[in-house]
C-alpha cells in the first residue's frame, strides 16, 4: 500500500476543467493542468486490495494498485514499465476510456474511487515528456508477414505485439491518415492528435508500415490479400450505424454523426477550413444520449450552434447506482460530460415519430413524443406531441456492427448471430490465416477493450505463423465486460 492512511485522510480531487467560455473557443483538450503534489496524493488513496477488483474492471488487467504506488512514490520510470506491460496505448484510454475499474474500485463500495484514469495519464505523458517512450525494435525476424485492416486502437495493438514480435507487419487504412476514430471520429477536446502522432511514429521507428488510402475489398481483392500476407487482422471496427427510417428522413439537413464529426476533426486539425456540416446559427438535435452524441454536443457549440438538444428514448439515470447495478458492475447513472457542461438540453424518455421540413426540402423540426416503458416496449404517452425546431440533426444510435459490402463479402467470412465476424478462441476467423479484433469481432465496445482484443489476437496471430505461445492474451472471445 502506497500511504496507509491515503483514503482515510485524502478525498477525491480531479483536475479542473478549463472555463467554458474559453474552451469553447478553441479544440484543446478540455482539462487544466494538476499538480503532481495532488496526484501523488490521489495515487495514495489506492488500498492495494488483497484482492484488486479493478483488475476485473479493467479488460487489459492493469496493475493498477502497482502503479499507483510507484507514482506516490516519485518512482515514475518504474511506474510507466509497469504501466506498459499491459497496455500498449495508456495515453489513449487515460482520455477516452469511461474507466470500468473506477467503478469496480473496492474503495468505491461506500467511498468515492481512485482517481485511476487520471494517474495513468499522468504517467504516459510525464514519460514521453522525459523521453522514456522509445522505440522497441525485435531482435530477430521471423521472416513472416502479416497485414493488419484497419488502424484503430485494436489494429494498432495488434501492429505493435507482432512487430515486437519479429513479424514485418502493414496496417492498411482507407482513410487518408492512420488512427481511424482516434483521428477523425473522436474531437480534439476529448484528444489531442498529438497524443496520436507520437505513439504512430514510435511504431514507424519500430518496423511497423503505415499504407494510407488503401480500400482492402476495393483497391486490393480478399484473394490478393491472403496470397501477399502469411496472416491477415481484420480490424475494421463496427462502422454499419444504426439510422431512423421515419417520415421525412430524406430531408435535408440529417446526418449521421460520422459524416457530422470527420470534417469538424479536419477543420480542428488545419485540413479543412470549413465543415460542409457546420452547426453555425443553426437549432442543433441530436438523437442518441451516448458518448457518440455528446461529442456531437461539445462540437456543434464549437461551430457555434443556436441551440443543442440531445435526444434519449430511455428515462433519465439515477444519480447513484440502483440495485439493478450493484458494485462493481458499471452502473448507469446520470453523468455530465464536459460537452453537456458547456450548455444545451438534454430530454430523456422522448421518442422522435417524424422530421417536418420547409419548402426548400430542409429539415426544420421534429415530431417528438414522450415515452414510457410498458413491458419492454416504448409507448407513447397521449396528448405529449410536440415540435422541436432543428434545422440540423444528428443520428448517433450506435451501430449494427461492421460493414459487410467489399471486404467481409469478397472473403466470405462466417458472421455470428449478431452479425460480427464470427471467431474461434485463438480470434481466428472461419478461413485459416484470417483473424479479426476489435469491434469488428465483439460488436460497439470500449477503446479498453479493443486494445486487449488487439494484444490477444495478436497472441493467436503469432501462436499460428510460430508455434510458440509468448504473448499476452489479456482477454478469450467469450469474455464480457462487467459494465
Amino acid at each position: 500500500m502506497a500511504d496507509p492512511k491515503g483514503f482515510l485522510t485524502t478525498t477525491r480531487e480531479e483536475p479542473k476543467r478549463r472555463p467554458v467560455d474559453l474552451r469553447l473557443m478553441d479544440w484543446r483538450e478540455v482539462y487544466e493542468d494538476f499538480a503532481t503534489t495532488k496526484l501523488q496524493k490521489q495515487a495514495g488513496r489506492c488500498m492495494d486490495c488483497g484482492i484488486p477488483f479493478c483488475h476485473q474492471g479493467c479488460p487489459l488487467g492493469n496493475l493498477i494498485p502497482e502503479w499507483n504506488t510507484l507514482t506516490w512514490r516519485e518512482d515514475w520510470q518504474q511506474a510507466i514499465e509497469r504501466l506498459h506491460a499491459t497496455n500498449n496505448f495508456p495515453e489513449f484510454t487515460g482520455t477516452l476510456c469511461p474507466a470500468p475499474c473506477e467503478t469496480a474500485c473496492v474503495l468505491g463500495i461506500n467511498d468515492d474511487p481512485v482517481t485511476i484514469k487520471r494517474v495513468e495519464i499522468s504517467i504516459i505523458d510525464r514519460a514521453f515528456d522525459e523521453g522514456w517512450v522509445t522505440p522497441q525494435p525485435p531482435t530477430t525476424k521471423t521472416g513472416k508477414k502479416v497485414a493488419v485492416v484497419g488502424s484503430g486502437p485494436s489494429g494498432l495493438a495488434a501492429a505493435q505485439q507482432l512487430t515486437r514480435a519479429g513479424h514485418s507487419v502493414v496496417v492498411l487504412e482507407r482513410a487518408d491518415k492512420i488512427g481511424g476514430l482516434l483521428r477523425y471520429g473522436i474531437p480534439e477536446f476529448k484528444m489531442e492528435k498529438s497524443r496520436l502522432d507520437r505513439r504512430l511514429a514510435q511504431m514507424e521507428a519500430e518496423g511497423t508500415e503505415f499504407r494510407t488510402s488503401v480500400n482492402v475489398g476495393v483497391d486490393i481483392t480478399a484473394a490478393e490479400l491472403q496470397s501477399s500476407y502469411d496472416a491477415v487482422v481484420l480490424a475494421g471496427g463496427a462502422t454499419d450505424w444504426r439510422d431512423l427510417p421515419i417520415p421525412g428522413r430524406e430531408l435535408d439537413g440529417i446526418h449521421q454523426a460520422m459524416e457530422f464529426l470527420p470534417p469538424a476533426n479536419r477543420v480542428a486539425s488545419g485540413e479543412l477550413a470549413k465543415s460542409p456540416f457546420d452547426a453555425s446559427g443553426l437549432d442543433v438535435v441530436v438523437i442518441g444520449g451516448g458518448d457518440t452524441g455528446a461529442d456531437c454536443v461539445g462540437t456543434s457549440h464549437r461551430q457555434g450552434a443556436r441551440s443543442v438538444t440531445q435526444l434519449e428514448i430511455m428515462p433519465k439515470p439515477p444519480e447513484t447506482r440502483s440495485d439493478a447495478h450493484p458494485w462493481p458492475t458499471y452502473p448507469m447513472i446520470y453523468r455530465v460530460s464536459s460537452a453537456h457542461e458547456e450548455g444545451g438540453e438534454r430530454l430523456y424518455a422522448v421518442n422522435t415519430q417524424e422530421f417536418l421540413g420547409d419548402s426548400d426540402g430542409r429539415v426544420r423540426a421534429l415530431k417528438l413524443v414522450e415515452v414510457r416503458n410498458e413491458g419492454g416496449k416504448f409507448v407513447p404517452v397521449e396528448g405529449s406531441e410536440r415540435e422541436l425546431p432543428a434545422q440540423l440533426v444528428l443520428l448517433a444510435m450506435g451501430f449494427l456492427g461492421p460493414q459487410k459490402q467489399g471486404l467481409l463479402e469478397d472473403l466470405g467470412v462466417e458472421l455470428d448471430a449478431r452479425g460480427n465476424v464470427a471467431r474461434d478462441k485463438a480470434f481466428k476467423t472461419s478461413l485459416d490465416n484470417v483473424f479479426v479484433a476489435g469491434d469488428m469481432g465483439r460488436g460497439q465496445s470500449l477503446i479498453v477493450w479493443a486494445i486487449a482484443e488487439g494484444r490477444s489476437a495478436a497472441a493467436g496471430v503469432d501462436a499460428y505463423l510460430t508455434g510458440r505461445d509468448v504473448l499476452p492474451r489479456p482477454i478469450a472471445p467469450t469474455d464480457r465486460p462487467i459494465a
